[in-house]
């Protein structure tokens, strides 16, 4: 049998029972897809139901304030989706009456739509020729036909693409498609997958050859730099604290922090008090060891000086309305664990 007819067959058989596998609404597809961006099923179940049940429709999303559509998303990181799912919300309810692009040229004109989300929609609601080409599906393509070339290089994009398209069940798309990214989701796993067990086994590459494990190959990225942040969190006499929304682009614009120093080595307190210009009461540290929060670029030692004063030097918010803003969640995660 054919891998498009096995992996449909295991799919009919295997496959979850999610949401937004029962319906063909782009609107639903499209926020399903934006969400499970570099996020796994588990973790983004609960933020697409929420988005769900606060913006039903793309109007509603639309209509939204960025702010509250940001503090939805909080947690799940690489806020520039949540942006640009509101973008495109604006777009489509304002230039587009609402109405979806219905083929795979169309959606790439969309915000923060590219390749991989593009043929979803076209293909899951309109049935469109159009071959996902995901993690799983470059694991699952690389390991059975025993391909070594790098699956993040420009030349590796464009080989699975093409193999994806040549294999995919065109009298129906959408189940292939489904069913490939579910399969290597689910079987053909990262680490330790039952081959044994496996449909593709007998003409699987990878498995014949004992290279599972070295499959798929991608080029090393380059060492995340580091970085070190002092935030300065500050509380005065009416227990008010300082919040400043970060303005300049980068992954947590328009999110909400504590006053930043930036420095190029980890600061003593003797040194942070040299760079606060104003009289203050005490300064402490937080945690006296720096947080360290991984990005896929770069890593950020995290200290969080605690700063009573009787005066900010800046306008202040009740500390009692800290959790109404969005915030990244080393931010989040520093304020559900100091008491104010």
């Amino acid at each position: 049998m054919h891998i498009t007819k096995i992996l449909t067959s295991w799919y009919s058989d295997n496959k979850r029972e999610l949401p937004w596998r029962r319906t063909k609404n782009p609107y639903y597809i499209w926020l399903s897809e934006i969400i499970l961006q570099q996020t796994q099923v588990k973790q983004g179940l609960p933020y697409y139901e929420a988005f769900v049940s606060e913006y039903p429709n793309v109007f509603d999303l639309a209509k939204a304030d960025e702010e509250h559509v940001l503090k939805l998303w909080q947690g799940l990181g690489y806020y520039s989706r949540a942006r640009n799912l509101h973008a495109s919300a604006k777009f489509i309810a304002s230039e587009l009456d609402g109405e979806f692009p219905n083929n795979y040229m169309d959606l790439l004109k969309l915000k923060g739509v590219g390749d991989y989300t593009a043929s979803a929609i076209a293909s899951i609601c309109f049935g469109e020729v159009a071959a996902v080409v995901d993690g799983n599906v470059y694991r699952v393509l690389s390991r059975y036909y025993g391909i070594h070339t790098p699956i993040n290089s420009t030349q590796g994009k464009k080989e699975f693409k093409a193999l994806a398209q040549e294999i995919i069940d065109r009298k129906n798309p959408a189940d292939f498609n489904q069913a490939i990214m579910e399969f290597g989701a689910m079987q053909c796993k990262p680490n330790n997958p039952d081959c044994l067990i496996c449909p593709l086994n007998k003409s699987c590459q990878a498995f014949l050859e004992q290279k599972v494990s070295l499959l798929p190959i991608k080029i090393k990225a380059s060492k995340p730099t580091k970085k070190y942040f002092n935030y300065l969190v500050y509380i005065n006499n009416d227990h008010e604290t300082i919040l400043e929304k970060r303005e300049d682009k980068g992954i947590w614009q328009n999110l909400y922090q504590f006053p930043l120093i930036e420095s190029n080595k980890s600061l003593t307190y003797e040194e942070l008090k040299t760079m606060i210009e104003f009289k203050v009461n005490d300064i402490s540290l937080f945690n006296e060891e720096s947080i360290v929060h991984k990005l896929s670029h770069q890593h950020l030692h995290t200290k969080f000086w605690i700063i009573t004063t009787d005066r900010l030097p800046d306008k202040g918010i009740s500390v009692k309305d800290i959790h109404d803003y969005p915030t990244p969640i080393l931010i989040k995660n520093f304020i559900d664990t100091f008491k104010f």
